[in-house]
Formats: C-alpha cells, sequence, structure tokens
C-alpha cells in the first residue's frame, strides 16, 4: 500500500470513529423557521391528562436554530425515535434557554407538578403509559438543583432537576449527562439502549404559563469535545 493510499484510509477511519462518537438527535437546522406545531420527524407522546396543545415553534435565537415551546394551562410532549450504543455515547448534551417558569411549579408534590421545557430520555416497554421507563432533565420553579425525585403520577419516571428558579433565565446554556449512569442511579441497574427522546412543556396544574427553547440534541462519547455548561 502507497503512502497516499495509507493517509486515505487513515483519513476515512478518522472521520468513521468521530461519527461514531457522536449522534445527533435534533440540530433543527432541516425545519422551516417560523413553522408552527409538531416539527417533522417528531410524533405525538401520549399523557395521562395532558391536554396537548402543541404550541411550538421553529426559531432563531441569539444565533441559535431551536424549537421554541410555550405553554398555557395544557401539558403537550412530543417524542422523536433514536439509535443509540449508550455504552458508546452515553453523554446526552442539549442547549437550552428557559424565558418563563411555571409560577409555584414543583415537582415534589403532585399538584403542582409542573416543568418549562425539558427532556426526556425513553426506554419504551408495554404498555408504554404504564412501563415505559424514563428520565427527565428539568429545570423546576422551586426544587433544588441536584434533586433526584420520582414522578408523584407514575413510577416509572425519575426526574433529574439541573437548574432551579429565575437565575440564568434568558441565556443560552448547554448541559451534559452521563445517561448510563443516571439510568443506573435513577433504576438500579444497567440500562439497555434508549429508543426515543421527548421535549415536554407542562402547565396544567399550576394553570399558568411557561416558555423556553430547545437547541441542539446529540449522543457523545465521553471523550468527544463539547462546549461547557455555563
Amino acid at each position: 500500500m502507497t503512502r497516499s493510499w495509507i493517509y486515505v484510509a487513515l483519513m476515512v477511519l478518522g472521520v468513521s470513529s468521530a461519527a461514531a462518537e457522536m449522534i445527533l438527535v435534533e440540530d433543527w437546522s432541516q425545519q422551516a423557521v417560523g413553522a408552527k406545531g409538531i416539527p417533522a420527524g417528531w410524533a405525538k407522546y401520549e399523557t395521562i391528562g395532558g391536554r396537548p396543545v402543541y404550541d411550538f415553534t421553529v426559531a432563531e435565537d441569539e444565533g441559535h436554530r431551536a424549537l421554541l415551546l410555550r405553554s398555557h394551562n395544557d401539558h403537550s410532549t412530543i417524542a422523536k425515535e433514536v439509535r443509540v450504543n449508550l455504552r458508546a455515547t452515553p453523554i446526552l448534551s442539549w442547549t437550552w434557554k428557559a424565558v418563563k417558569l411555571p409560577t409555584g411549579g414543583d415537582i415534589r408534590k403532585k399538584e403542582t407538578s409542573d416543568l418549562t421545557a425539558h427532556i426526556f430520555v425513553i426506554w419504551p416497554r408495554f404498555p408504554a403509559m404504564l412501563r415505559s421507563r424514563l428520565i427527565g432533565y428539568v429545570w423546576d420553579t422551586t426544587a433544588p438543583v441536584q434533586t433526584i425525585e420520582k414522578s408523584r403520577k407514575t413510577g416509572t419516571v425519575v426526574f433529574f432537576v439541573l437548574r432551579s428558579g429565575p437565575q440564568d433565565l434568558n441565556q443560552w446554556l448547554t448541559e451534559r449527562r452521563n445517561v448510563y449512569e443516571d439510568y443506573r442511579r435513577a433504576f438500579g441497574e444497567d440500562p439497555e439502549d434508549p429508543r426515543a427522546i421527548a421535549l415536554s412543556i407542562d402547565t396544567n396544574d399550576t394553570r399558568s404559563e411557561a416558555e423556553a427553547l430547545i437547541g441542539r440534541i446529540s449522543f457523545t462519547s465521553e471523550s468527544a469535545s463539547a462546549t461547557p455548561s455555563r
């Protein structure tokens, strides 16, 4: 093999390795700015008593292509299928910007378990609404950061509070979570590969309003470079 072919082969291997270290879930680049409702490639995800409105708009905000989610006394959730090897790419990374938190929201109480836009990783099981396991990464109005709380409405959902209260509102932030380790912490066993990602916004318990944007979402290896969280 000549040196030139060796160089080409190494370049191809390098590209393949880089691709394997990052699985893009969504960056909204293929969505038309201003498009409303459920984005292409996503689907409705049913929740008990949700009364979904899907007040969603693809937007450009401070250089970020994102999905703007708004809620007024409703609970709207959408999901997208993913294929990810969680052992190889355990880090879920995303950008978000919270604009408004639901008044009085607190996931530690069933009657106030409302949240501005948040992200779920889903391990489907049948019947879905009773047995599917979900980890939710959330920005709570009241519950402190580092709270890990099982949903007061279903025991198969566990919330991780990453942000709390009005501090850092109206700022673009980047989050990175090791989903593999978070699953072990939440459910006490090693996870299978997840099958979907969901985005949700919820104000139907507090009958209030919320607004946030969610930008690029991906899974990466632990060694892959990423913008640090602010």
